[in-house]
């Protein structure tokens, strides 16, 4: 199995909440973020989406927070698309510091909405395929 799409993030001080960690809504930011990076390493950028007349929905998002990162430190997110059968597919995503230390997990649930008739396509998986110049990264 080849090792998942990651990209590198480091913490801003404007990022940090009160206690001087990076602020709950931030990991979320930083999923986001790897995701759409993912989507253009596969040669999927936002326009070619809207071009398309889709673009990808979050349907449910799971975050466990193992360990706080503070400003200055870097951290890896990992985005590996977890394919089957039907309108939506998971995607799992790992926060790790540079040596290795998991600092927060991410599952979820995502789908591909078609913007004119604001429903589900229903084969996510072979649309992507269709729109990726590299369809690797994505795990396909």
């Amino acid at each position: 199995m080849e090792d998942p799409f990651r990209v590198r993030v480091v913490v801003r001080g404007y990022e940090l909440d009160t206690q001087g960690h990076l602020n709950q809504a931030v990991y979320l930011q930083y999923g986001e973020h790897a995701r759409w990076e993912c989507l253009r390493a596969a040669g999927i950028s936002q326009d070619r989406l809207l071009a398309t007349g889709v673009g990808p929905v979050a349907l449910e998002v799971t975050l466990r927070y193992l360990s706080e990162l503070r400003g200055g430190d870097e951290v890896d997110v990992s985005c590996s698309f977890r394919w089957g059968e039907g309108k939506t597919f998971h995607i799992d995503q790992d926060y790790t510091r540079p040596d290795g230390t998991r600092v927060a997990a991410l599952t979820g649930v995502g789908g591909l909405l078609d913007l004119s008739a604001r429903r589900l396509v229903p084969d996510p998986r072979e649309r992507f395929r269709e729109l990726a110049t590299d369809p690797a990264p994505l795990g396909l």
